[in-house]
């Protein structure tokens, strides 16, 4: 039974993955607290970290590696600089040291000091130890990236510590149906419930400015994609395709920042391949941005986060010319509770769900949000969650070289079109004659996950990933 927020579903940080990359830089700063806790940290002499299972086999194209330092040196993946990344992970190589949560200089060796380690722990297939040594004593750590930067420990009150928070919402909420009845009995739309629940853990102020601070953010990250050109890091040697798609698409009306730029867009002309093509285009963007650890939306992954921006996108500069802040903040709650009944039913992590965890929950929250802010029912907006999912059940993680490139930065771009066309379906359906409730769906996907052979489940070990290999690249 969990308390989630909307700002637990959308969380701003850096790519390339939520569970690969946000999630061990995470369970990194929690070390450092338990380190701080135990009076540990000034006499440390050496950290080993080993990762286990998915984290060890796709982490060196995860970037798990430079997260787990970045976390130990005491970044904030929120609110680092990207341009800064590249420095501290430069000193730390070439000096063979890292500044230790800031306060003390230790050691450290990238090649010895981080371990892959390919066996899976039980608990979960992203498991992470950190090891601090002291003169007198061992101190170890193991922690769980399940997806979506959330970090769990096994067998602890971090599992549960939502718990006591889940009893004071107004509407707590585990399924969609609990959802739906909360909407008919109280006469509200599903993103009026949300607010009510987020409004018993933060202000109306603060919800407004952080929503609209997750929105700048995706703009942002559209306007940066779609605005450089080049090759992505990793070896793969794929081109940015969202600058040229770009180009060809927005011709030569001025512009000089993101949002007279949604001004322009809103300009050109619309129709339907042209359309595909905006998307298309701003779902490239963010998960290229993403792919060269540049900041994004975790939404609710990293390797997921182009098709909710995409899709708001499409409804402020191609559907709705009038619509503002308030639409953004309601499609944004809408799809943020959509993504959290996912995660309490089954599962938003690539590594235990393969890429229906990702791609299919994310098209099931934006497609739901859609249809919410063009005036979908309640019931129509579950419908519209269900479509979106039905349609990527089975859908692998198979990621040529480990890295979140191919065929993740595509399926983006098809997970917001099949969201567009799932809204619009429902809200051309009577719900009372839809015959897969949300729930079922949810319960499928998850059973669908466990059924799933590991060698697609963000391992590289099947799939594109092995029939693809970087010498083919």
């Amino acid at each position: 039974m969990e308390c989630i927020s909307v700002f637990d579903m959308l969380k701003i940080g850096v790519g390339p993955s939520s569970s690969h990359t946000l999630g061990p830089w995470r369970a990194a700063e929690k070390f450092l607290i338990e380190l701080r806790e135990q009076n540990l940290i000034d006499s440390i002499n050496r950290v080993q970290i080993d990762l286990y299972g998915s984290l060890s086999l796709t982490g060196k194209g995860h970037a798990t590696d430079l997260a787990v330092m970045l976390g130990l040196s005491g970044a904030d993946p929120e609110y680092i600089p990207v341009e800064s990344i590249d420095v501290i992970i430069s000193a730390i190589k070439n000096k063979k040291e890292i500044f230790l949560g800031n306060e003390i200089i230790i050691p450290f060796n990238i090649d010895t000091d981080i371990v892959f380690n390919r066996e899976f722990l039980p608990f979960h297939s992203n498991g992470i130890k950190f090891t601090a040594i002291t003169s007198t004593k061992t101190y170890e750590s193991v922690f769980y990236s399940i997806g979506g930067g959330f970090v769990v420990k096994e067998n602890t009150v971090e599992n549960t510590e939502n718990e006591d928070i889940k009893c004071a919402f107004p509407f707590p909420v585990d399924k969609a149906a609990e959802l739906l009845a909360y909407c008919q009995k109280e006469n509200k739309k599903v993103w009026e419930i949300v607010y009510e629940n987020e409004k018993s853990m933060r202000s109306e102020e603060e919800i407004h400015n952080e929503l609209l601070r997750i929105w700048d953010t995706m703009l942002e990250c559209m306007y940066i994609g779609c605005h450089t050109e080049g090759t992505l890091p990793g070896g793969l040697n794929v081109r940015r395709r969202a600058y040229d798609m770009h180009k060809n698409l927005i011709g030569v009306l001025p512009y000089d920042n993101p949002y007279s730029w949604m001004q322009i867009i809103r300009q050109t002309e619309v129709k339907f391949r042209q359309i595909l093509k905006w998307v298309s285009c701003f779902a490239l963007a963010v998960n290229e941005v993403n792919a060269s650890l540049g900041r994004v939306v975790t939404a609710p992954t990293n390797g997921s986060a182009g098709v909710i921006p995409a899709v708001l996108m499409y409804y402020l500069v191609i559907e709705n010319h009038e619509a503002n802040e308030e639409q953004i903040k309601q499609f944004l709650m809408t799809a943020g509770e959509i993504g959290s009944i996912f995660k309490k039913g089954a599962t938003i992590s690539a590594a235990m769900g393969g890429c229906q965890a990702e791609i299919g929950v994310s098209s099931a929250m934006a497609a739901a949000a859609l249809c919410e802010v063009m005036g979908g029912t309640p019931e129509q907006v579950m419908v519209a969650a269900e479509i979106a999912m039905e349609h990527h059940l089975g859908l692998t993680c198979d990621p040529i070289g480990g890295l979140v490139q191919v065929p993740c930065i595509e399926r983006n771009t098809m997970g917001a079109i099949k969201a567009i066309n799932a809204a619009e379906l429902a809200l051309e359906t009577d719900a009372k004659n839809a015959k897969v409730p949300l729930d079922k769906v949810v319960n499928t996907m998850w059973e669908t996950a466990k059924d799933m052979n590991t060698k697609y489940k963000e391992t590289s070990e099947g799939g594109l990933a092995i029939a693809v290999n970087l010498a083919d690249c």
